[in-house]
């Protein structure tokens, strides 16, 4: 068997690379980068309307490209911050069904939040 990769606490345990990290790390700096651009957006239609009426926020946000920019800003935010709190959880809690229990809670609350926030601007665009 050839060990030469592997690192001294691998090979005397006689585990190698979970070979799952790589996936994650990609995805994390894609969203990062996504959300740079969106960000602005999102904070410029913010600024925009800070002082707006009800009225105007909704005539606002129902605009299909400001929409967009929205849902895309929540899909990535929300994938960027489960991914996030993933590597943190499985950093730093060492109790392993404490570990497990925490990644479902975190994975769990993010899609509660992506459904709330994708469900108010689909109300707001389509009256649903």
């Amino acid at each position: 068997m050839n060990t030469g990769m592997k690192t001294p606490l691998g090979r005397v345990r006689g585990l190698g690379s979970a070979k799952s990290g790589t996936k994650d790390f990609w995805r994390q700096r894609l969203t990062g980068v996504a959300l740079v651009p969106l960000t602005i957006a999102f904070v410029l239609v913010v600024i925009y309307l800070a002082k707006a009426s009800q009225a105007t926020a909704i005539a606002t946000l129902s605009r299909p490209l400001v929409a967009i920019l929205m849902y895309l800003f929540i899909i990535a935010g929300i994938a960027h911050m489960r991914i996030g709190m993933q590597v943190i959880i499985e950093d730093y809690v060492h109790e392993e069904k404490l570990k497990i229990a925490a990644v479902m809670a975190n994975t769990f609350f993010c899609l509660l939040l992506g459904a709330c926030c994708l469900y108010a601007l689909l109300k707001l665009n389509f009256g649903i």
